[in-house]
């Protein structure tokens, strides 16, 4: 059961949700779009506020599911390896041969299954360094950076938060590109279309 639990979590994890939304509905591959990113935040650059919001509440649900799904069969370690799979579904699909989103969505819906007061805190700051720069990935950078410390201030179960510092690793690390146009200055503001 829990291997199974694992293929499943790691299959929810890998449907490309922005892909199919701009395949299927606007008639392009969002890959060849904007940054080519398959996340929610190129799904609002290239489709517009709409497709963008209905690509992350999906890929939020992902996590929760996960996460769910895991609690339900083995509890909080499972749920904290579901949710893993989940996210490693979602940044490398077997569905797009084996590419995909930065898993920041993903994560936020994990956590919120998991911690929801340290969701609330992590999107503050995403929020606020959002406004302030205009960058996304900044904003998801610095909340992926203090999520893990939140779990350990909630007093999250250790399977919750070894998970979380194993995620926010693995969204800094995708984010590598944002990074260099961040130093370079070439990294697009919220609002400006692909």
């Amino acid at each position: 059961m829990w291997l199974l639990a694992l293929v499943l979590a790691y299959l929810l994890g890998s449907l490309p949700t922005a892909y199919l939304v701009g395949r299927y509905v606007y008639g392009f591959d969002i890959r060849r779009r904007g940054s080519g990113n398959v996340g929610a935040t190129n799904a609002l650059r290239t489709m517009g506020t709409i497709p963008g919001l209905v690509v992350l509440v999906i890929d939020v649900l992902k996590g929760v599911l996960a996460v769910w799904l895991g609690q339900v069969i083995g509890g909080p370690w499972l749920a904290a390896l579901t949710a893993m799979l989940a996210v490693l579904g979602h940044s490398w699909s077997v569905f797009l041969e084996f590419k995909g989103g930065r898993g920041v969505a993903t994560v936020a819906g994990a956590m919120l299954a998991m911690a929801p007061p340290a969701v609330f805190w992590a999107l503050l700051v995403w929020s606020v360094m959002v406004i302030l720069a205009r960058y996304v990935s900044l904003g998801s950078i610095a909340a992926a950076a203090v999520a893990p410390f939140l779990m350990l201030y909630f007093h999250q179960p250790w399977p919750y938060t070894l998970f979380t510092f194993a995620a926010a690793a693995l969204i800094i690390y995708r984010h590598r590109p944002n990074i260099k146009r961040l130093l370079a200055g070439t990294e697009p503001k919220l609002g400006e279309r692909g």
